[in-house]
């Protein structure tokens, strides 16, 4: 598994390109997510995002993704769990300072935010919701991005729409 998530890192660019598409796909999801009701599909479309992304990622199914923001490193692989940043105790090679033979997930991410042409996100992630453990982070972005614009009601102009 952490050679293939060595490699996911290397084809950060590639792999970035592939959830755009595929965010473009949920975004439209959202109506028919919402009838069928998002707690119901919860156990179907974690069982599918799980073995995808533990196989390229070694997801840990967080709840909570941010892999496009930390150049396809999941931070969660952090022995310390560290969301925000590398530890002081990054070695000189780029190794971890509690797993010296594992690459450090920060150095890592700022590798692969470069092959994206972006930097690793410096703004504060806030701590892990242990109760989004082993819940789909797709079906929130569905409903994250199907919530994003609202058609206004009362506004009079046909097609307006207000941020959410």
């Amino acid at each position: 598994m952490y050679a293939v998530r060595l490699w996911s890192v290397r084809h950060a660019k590639g792999l970035n390109r592939l959830y755009h598409a595929f965010e473009w796909v949920i975004r439209r999801l959202h109506p028919l997510c919402a009838r069928i009701g998002y707690d119901r599909l919860e156990r179907p479309v974690a069982a599918v995002e799980k073995p995808i992304k533990e196989f390229l990622f070694d997801c840990r199914m967080c709840g909570q993704c941010v892999l496009s923001e930390t150049g396809m490193s999941c931070p969660m692989n952090c022995p310390k769990a560290l969301r925000n940043g590398p530890c002081g105790g990054v070695r000189a090679d780029g190794g971890c300072e509690v797993e010296p033979e594992m690459r450090c997930v920060w150095v890592a991410a700022w590798e692969g935010a470069q092959r994206m042409g972006t930097e690793p996100t410096l703004a504060l992630q806030a701590p892990v919701d242990h109760s989004l453990l082993g819940r789909s982070s797709w079906l929130r972005v569905v409903r994250a991005l199907g919530q994003e614009a609202q058609p206004v009601a009362d506004e009079g102009r046909k097609g307006a729409t207000v941020p959410r």
